[in-house]
């Protein structure tokens, strides 16, 4: 990402987070992979429990495996054999790390899901939602976030699980019915209810789909 690039991405923060305020959510910023790990840890005391879905980027900056290593009781879907009870744990979870697969600049979030796991774990269940979010995904409102959930994210994504959608053979999206779609569900958060609960960093990288 070159400089200019990342001056814009700054103040494109500034704003994104004064909309994220106005939704009752906390925005935070950090200029690189690092620092948003550090935000992150910071956010989550020791011993606290935590669920996660296929959450890519916070794999990039580190978050996973300082969860598997440090003193957390991290419930680790991708290191079980049964994926439903990791799942279903989350639900009870103190935190949960996600990321998304757009967001407007007036701080709306936007989900697209197939087993509905992560997005009803946003909706409610764990008992803080800590989102990492590169400046990549973020669009000027709600009808470009959707496009970009649907023809940039959700194809890449069933591209990386292997699915047979028809996204996966034309890089945008066909409002399929197939049975691999992964667009079964769409959440979006426009506003949170409870004081607190929702964080989101803001990283001045492109992390993610």
């Amino acid at each position: 990402m070159n400089e200019m690039t990342k001056k814009r991405n700054r103040l494109l923060a500034e704003t994104v987070i004064k909309g994220l305020a106005s939704r009752n959510m906390t925005g935070y910023y950090a200029e690189t992979r690092e620092e948003a790990l550090q935000m992150a840890l910071e956010l989550i005391p020791e011993g606290a429990s935590v669920g996660m879905g296929g959450c890519m980027s916070a794999q990039e900056i580190g978050l996973t495996d300082a969860l598997r290593s440090g003193d957390y009781d991290f419930i680790d879907r991708d290191r079980t054999t049964n994926k439903r009870e990791a799942m279903i744990a989350t639900y009870d979870a103190d935190y949960f790390i996600s990321s998304v697969n757009a967001m407007t600049e007036d701080g709306v979030l936007i989900n697209i899901d197939g087993n509905a796991n992560r997005v009803s774990a946003i909706a409610q269940g764990p008992k803080y939602v800590v989102f990492i979010v590169g400046m990549n995904k973020i669009a000027p409102d709600v009808d470009s976030a959707m496009k970009r959930a649907r023809n940039v994210a959700a194809p890449i994504n069933a591209q990386r699980f292997g699915l047979a959608t028809p996204c996966t053979r034309t890089g945008s999206c066909m409002n399929c019915k197939s049975p691999d779609s992964i667009c079964c569900q769409i959440l979006i958060t426009r506003l949170s209810r409870h004081e607190g609960r929702i964080h989101v960093i803001l990283v001045n990288d492109e992390l993610g789909y």
